[in-house]
């Protein structure tokens, strides 16, 4: 199916795309690279700047079938990448550690196969999204009238901790929904040897901090699971002479389910609102990194996993949900949709880590595993 010229040349494109990250919503340079290799595959329908950055390309039967997406992400994260491999980051302070770059060459490899090979029915699509490490980019995608309809919707996320040859899939939950909340609490300074005269946030905040905290309950093996981290708090000017009079906290909030999510929100929001107001502030809140619990349809979770055992791959559902956010949630929302988690070593480093590295040798087997989905449901 991929020869060796053409593992040779997924690997270096792998590592191109490593040593030319982009961050999210700014992926202008790996778009219109992936564009181009789109192109040169000859593929049916190109589609660019969807959602923002967003690239489709479309491998269509000759024959009426359905319309299968496979999605991968063109976004890096904000982090500096160790020294290490000749293929590091030219960026710094920005890298591939999640493995988008290896994501995105096993979706080139299947558009290699298709090229080769059309479906016999129907059409597959192969989604390139945006802004996925802060989950802005799927909803950018959905909103966009360029984006066509799909029966069907798959995606591999590499899975450090866990043998290459192993897997972690399940009907239902795979990944928590979560959302980044910023509360800035105001109130007044005054004079550091009068403090008796400011509205400081001080006192709230030691309040509110395990308030927020307590709202944790159980595993993500439960249905009313939620997980608060409170992940920065600022307070007042860096000088010995000011009382402070703002703040601002952020905290990231996890549950199993968008239900779930939304009784968290608002119970987090109370005690910040209840806690500002008991020590004379006012309180304002914005979110980011809205991503929706990612939950694998039965049908298509089936699929998947029928593709891996044929391929060799041993199954697992140990661990799921992922506490970890995933913005393929929302395309759930408009198609049968599972993520399955691939193993990328037992002692691999783990995501977002400085030293981690997508595993060339995973490359291949992630393309037979797509284009067995593929050929399973359009021939």
């Amino acid at each position: 199916m991929l020869s060796h010229a053409d593992i040779a040349e997924l690997t270096e494109l792998r590592r191109a795309l490593h040593r030319a990250p982009e961050l999210s919503g700014r992926e202008i340079r790996t778009a219109d690279r992936i564009a181009a290799l789109m192109e040169d595959l000859g593929a049916d329908e190109i589609r660019t700047g969807i959602g923002g950055t967003g690239v489709i390309a479309a491998f269509h039967g000759a024959a009426p079938g359905p319309s299968v997406m496979f999605r991968a992400e063109l976004d890096a994260l904000p982090i500096r990448e160790a020294d290490g491999p000749a293929h590091r980051s030219a960026v710094e302070g920005v890298a591939h550690l999640c493995g988008h770059d290896g994501h995105m060459t096993g979706l080139v490899g299947l558009g290699r196969v298709l090229a080769r090979e059309r479906p016999a029915r129907g059409t597959v699509w192969l989604l390139f999204q945006p802004a996925e490490e802060n989950g802005a980019g799927s909803a950018a995608m959905l909103d966009d009238p360029a984006l066509p309809g799909f029966d069907y919707g798959f995606a591999i996320h590499n899975y450090p901790g866990l043998a290459q040859d192993r897997a972690l899939i399940a009907a239902g939950a795979m990944n928590c929904a979560s959302v980044g909340l910023r509360a800035v609490l105001t109130g007044a300074t005054s004079h550091a040897s009068e403090p008796e005269k400011a509205r400081t946030p001080g006192p709230a905040i030691a309040a509110i901090l395990p308030a927020l905290i307590g709202l944790s309950r159980g595993s993500q093996a439960d249905a009313d699971f939620r997980l608060v981290t409170i992940t920065h708090q600022r307070m007042g000017e860096a000088a010995f002479g000011i009382t402070p009079g703002h703040a601002e906290i952020w905290v990231t909030l996890r549950s199993r389910t968008d239900a779930a999510m939304a009784g968290l929100r608002a119970a987090a929001t109370d005690i910040i609102a209840a806690g500002a107001a008991a020590h004379g502030l006012e309180a304002a809140f914005d979110s980011q990194d809205n991503f929706a619990a990612s939950v694998n349809d039965a049908e298509a979770a089936a699929i998947f996993a029928r593709a891996a055992e044929a391929e060799g791959i041993a199954l697992s559902d140990a661990d799921l949900p992922m506490r970890a956010s995933e913005d393929f949630g929302r395309f759930g929302q408009v198609a049968r949709t599972a993520m399955i988690l691939l193993g990328s070593g037992a002692g691999h480093p783990p995501l977002h880590a400085e030293n981690y590295d997508y595993p060339d040798d995973l490359i291949a087997p992630s393309v037979r595993l797509l284009n067995r989905v593929a050929r399973d449901l359009t021939g």
